[in-house]
């Protein structure tokens, strides 16, 4: 019969054991190479500051993106591929709008859907991206609707607030990268 001591400490490496299997991301696959997407703040006023990079790779037939972010507001953030490989300024409703020339979600089925990253609607939509307390976002992301050639010669924009996967998909655009074309 195992005592209580030992059977608290196989716990706790049972526990840590499961612990660093959840946190810790997959290897890249050998000769594989991500794309590196530089992130950037962005304002109406133009691209800012850099914040870090996210890591574009496609694995089992599904995009993966791997942030390295830094300067976000904590909480959780709606975050999306859009068409076009611009982070620059464009005039909406009369006035400059931050991020505004990478024009709406990426849509290829033309499906004027704004349904999650699982839904049948908009392929950029991408499930949300966790930033910390610190403002780091450093939690990998997995959307099984792209692949990196749907992405290439795009942008990712990453928005001030949670994406409600309906009518809401973050409000103002913070930060902005272009993934490089083909």
């Amino acid at each position: 019969m195992m005592t209580l001591i030992s059977r608290m400490v196989s716990l706790s490496v049972a526990a840590a054991l499961a612990s660093a299997c959840v946190n810790s991301s997959p290897p890249r696959p050998q000769g594989k190479q991500a794309i590196m997407v530089p992130m950037h703040a962005i304002s109406a006023e133009g691209v800012g500051a850099g914040m870090g990079r996210i890591e574009v790779d496609e694995e089992d037939g599904a995009l993966v993106l791997r942030p390295s972010l830094s300067g976000l507001p904590a909480g959780a953030h709606g975050i999306h591929v859009h068409e076009n490989p611009s982070c620059d300024p464009a005039l909406k409703d009369g006035q400059p709008s931050a991020g505004g020339a990478a024009g709406e979600h990426y849509d290829p089925g033309a499906t004027g859907r704004h349904a999650g990253p699982t839904g049948a609607g908009h392929a950029g939509d991408l499930p949300r991206l966790m930033v910390d307390a610190e403002g780091a976002a450093r939690m990998g992301l997995v959307s099984r609707n792209l692949r990196l050639a749907d992405v290439r010669g795009r942008s990712i924009i990453i928005h001030a607030a949670d994406d409600n996967y309906a009518d809401k998909p973050g409000g103002a655009r913070i930060a902005c990268g272009v993934i490089p074309g083909p």
